[in-house]
Formats: C-alpha cells, structure tokens, sequence
C-alpha cells in the first residue's frame, strides 16, 4: 500500500481526490491545503508518495528537489491538452507528469514505487513537451524561429545567434543589447586573434584531437582563499578554447566577489546566473531564454556574469544552478566555472533543515563538474594555503583537480621557481604534476585595462602559451595545427626551471 500526500489546485483537488482513492493500492493519507503544509508533512516522514499540480501556489524547483531526495515518489497533474504547464512540471524536475484527467489505472502506475522513474532531470522530456528536436551534446545549439513561428533548433554558426524572444524578469533580464563593450555596442568583433592566416589551420577538419566528448564538459575553476588570478585563469581558458573554435559558456559563480563582467569589458552589471536560477527555480528556464541570458561577447563565447553583491548569494540556490549548469551543456560545448574560495559546507544548517547555505553555489559548481583546476599562488604564504585547501577540496565530492600555480616567478621563492615549487608541493601535498603560468603583470595589467582577456590582448605571450597548455590537458580535442604550431615557437621563449 502506498500513502499518498496531496497538494492540489482548488480546480481539481476534488476530483484527482476521488479517483486517488478507488486506484488499486493507493491510500491518501493528507489532502495539504498549500505547499508549506506539504513541506511540512513530508518532512515529518508521513507519506510515500506526492501528487502535486501545475497551478499549486508556491511549488518550485526547491520543493520538488526536496521531495525527490526525500525518497517521495513525485507525481505531478497538467489540465489536459495544457502543453505549458506540462513542460513547467518537467522543467521542475517532476520525473512523472499526469493529466488531471487520469484513470485509477494511471494513477495507481505512476506511484507504483517499484516503477521506473522519468528523466531525472526532466530534459528530455522539456525538449519533447516543446516539439523540439534534441540535437547532439557535441554541437550545441542557438533558439532561433521556424517558419511557423514556434521555438525550434538549428546548429550553432560562427555568427552570432539571434536573439530569443522567451521573456524573463523585468529587472535583470532585459539583456539582449546591454552585454557588449565599448566601441561595439550591438555586436561583438569577429576578428579572431588566433587565426594566423594559415590555411591548414581548420578547427573542425581532421586535424583536430582526438576523443571530442559526446556529452559537453564543465570545467569548475577554484582556489584557496587568496589565490591570485584564479578569475584570469579562468576567463583566459575560456577564451582560448572559444580562440580554437569550441563554443564555450563561461559562468560566474562566485558569489563572494564576482568580477567576470568586469575583467572581460561588459557593461552590464544585471547578474545573469541569479536570472537564470530564479528562471530555473520557477520552471521556466529553458535553452532560449538561457541563450539570451548568457549572451555571446566573442567569437564562440558566452558568459552567464555573476552577483554584483555578495550579499545577494541566496539568489543561488543550489538546486536551481545545477539545473542552469546542466542546461548549459546544451548551448556549449565546455562550460568553465569561475568558483568561490569557501568551502565550507555549513554542517548545522545542512543536517536536518533545508535552509540556504552561504556556499552551495561553490559546492554545487564543484560536485556538477567533469573537471576541476585548482589556482595557487607562487609565494610561500599562498602555497602553503593551497596545501591545506587541497586537504579540504579532497573532503568535497568533485573530480581530482588539475593544479595549476599562478604567477611563477624567482623574488618570491628563489631561483628556479618551477622546480622549488614543485619539489615542495610533492613533499607536502603528493602532488606529482604541476602546471605553472609565469608572471606577467604588465600583461595581465593591460588586459584588464582594455576590458580583453589574456587570449585578445596578448596573444603571443607566456602567459597565453602557459594556458594553451592547460587547455590540451582539459580538452585534447580542442587542439589544431596553429595551437601546436604556436606551441613550438614558444618553448624559446619559456623561462627556465
């Protein structure tokens, strides 16, 4: 027998009630007036399953997620022939979607605990519910119009996709001609500073590395307290896999001090990730509207720009960023994240209750990602705080991280940096692999000043190569003729260990 809570819309909550009660095996056991009493409920242990409707005031994602992970076997009921409520129950994350409509039967099937579940994360089932196609993870895709006027797909190009016309909040939302820098404020220049001008440098021909994934990658990008140039470092890596021709996503999600928009030159300060997880949360985030929140600011590359205050982080709920992270492999293929420093998973607060925690959007970035850099300083006070924060990083459930010392240079450790630097973090951390990124403050200065990335401003630095290094390692796939060749004439330049 399973007992059965239910949270219904005042429309149907009569009838979905009488015939819940002659489903074979299925007993209600609370009939809840709205969601708190439901929250309630359901957290005191009472009920197996949960049948809740489009039209219940104040079900979000937050909810759903809770019940999910409850154990609570989630059903969600649509009017019938109502399209729009039903992809917003998928977009919640409800694994099964009912008519109101429904017979005992179905009823009795679908809280079947034994039952296989839907998706879990209700994606397929969004682009279903919608008419659209589903397009490989490898070749991400831009909202564009069929000639009937629906939302539909179309392979991304090297131009810059048309804007979508899905609607969001009023006041972070409005985006569609804000994001760009100054000297071109419509659209962003297609002059790419990789292109060498050779005509064997094809970024998608047979060239290109081995191993491309067939699902997107989400790169997280952390470090330590202090750590120097941990957002360089990741909008640098961004920017040259866009460079290469991989359409990439680039988030901020440090909701401590959040400065992509400011290091790339963007006008607009309205946080795209909080429009975006408030859109998730309130099951109306999908892949146009994402589109449009993260708009393109260079060839291949957007970027989804982070809270412009820290205290506004509890607008970054961790379920809704894990919805938007995911989401986001359908319009890149590599997703970096530019994460906050704390790690701390306030254990008190997470044990019995479901209240924020000041750092899920740093945890959840790191649990969500294929991939993990951690950023380090070169001086003795910021090795020795990547050490510890290593130790911690190996307490939070993400991938062994790829660790990489920023600012390498001999006044801070003697000389030849590279090879004390190791030696000392293979004595202290275990770590026999290092990736290091010279100091060059004039030309990181210059790029922050022009509003550029590392990638545009100076692209035949160290710097650059030292970060074409990095993305090899991260994406294989991604390399072609011209990164290899630049590679080679920067092994004269490179400083010695």
């Amino acid at each position: 027998m399973t007992d059965v809570v239910t949270a219904l819309g005042h429309r149907h909550e009569s009838s979905v009630a009488t015939v819940l009660e002659r489903a074979p095996g299925v007993r209600i056991v609370r009939r809840c007036a709205d969601v708190a009493e439901l929250v309630s409920v359901t957290g005191a242990g009472l009920g197996d399953a949960a049948v809740v409707s489009s039209d219940l005031r104040g079900l979000d994602l937050a909810v759903v997620t809770g019940l999910v992970r409850g154990g609570l076997v989630v059903v969600g009921l649509h009017p019938p022939d109502d399209e729009d409520a039903e992809r917003r129950l998928h977009q919640l994350g409800v694994p099964t979607v009912l008519p109101t409509d429904a017979d005992a039967v179905r009823f009795a099937a679908a809280l079947d605990p034994t039952a296989p579940a839907g998706p879990p994360d209700g994606l397929e089932a969004i682009g279903r519910t919608a008419g659209l196609g589903t397009a490989p993870p490898d070749r991400p895709v831009t909202a564009t119009t069929s000639d009937a006027g629906e939302p539909g797909w179309r392979p991304r190009s090297r131009e810059a996709p048309r804007e979508s016309t899905a609607s969001a909040d009023e006041d972070d939302d409005d985006r569609t001609t804000r994001h760009s820098r100054p000297g071109s404020p419509e659209q962003p220049s297609h002059h790419d500073p990789d292109d060498l001008g050779d005509p064997d440098d094809d970024l998608s021909g047979d060239d290109a590395g081995p191993g491309r994934p067939g699902r997107a990658e989400i790169v997280a990008v952390w470090g330590p307290t202090g750590s120097p140039g941990r957002t360089t470092v990741a909008t640098t890596l961004a920017s040259e896999l866009a460079a290469r021709g991989v359409d990439t996503l680039l988030v901020d999600a440090d909701t401590y001090g959040g400065c992509v928009a400011q290091a790339l030159g963007l006008l607009d300060e309205a946080p795209g990730v909080a429009a975006a997880c408030r859109a998730a949360d309130q099951g109306s985030l999908d892949v146009p509207l994402l589109a449009r929140l993260a708009p393109t600011v260079g060839p291949r590359l957007r970027v989804l720009t982070g809270l412009p205050r820290a205290e506004r982080w509890p607008e970054v709920r961790a379920a809704a960023l894990e919805r938007v992270l995911e989401l986001s492999r359908s319009i890149a293929s590599v997703v970096v994240v530019d994460c906050g420093f704390c790690l701390e998973d306030d254990e008190e607060l997470s044990y019995d209750t479901a209240a924020p925690r000041r750092n899920e959007a740093t945890l959840t970035s790191l649990a969500s990602a294929d991939a993990v850099v951690a950023v380090g300083g070169a001086d003795p006070v910021a090795l020795q705080r990547l050490v510890r924060g290593l130790q911690q990083l190996g307490t939070v459930p993400s991938p062994t991280p790829v660790v990489v010392v920023n600012r390498v240079r001999a006044t801070a450790v003697g000389s030849h940096p590279r090879a004390r630097i190791a030696e000392s973090l293979e004595r202290f951390a275990g770590l026999d692999s290092v990736r290091f990124v010279p100091d060059e403050p004039a030309v990181v200065d210059g790029a922050v000043l022009a509003g550029r990335s590392v990638v545009e401003h100076a692209p035949d630095s160290a710097v650059r190569t030292a970060m074409a290094d990095l993305a090899d390692a991260l994406a294989p796939w991604s390399r072609t003729r011209s990164t290899r060749r630049r590679r080679r004439l920067a092994l004269t330049r490179r400083p010695s260990t």
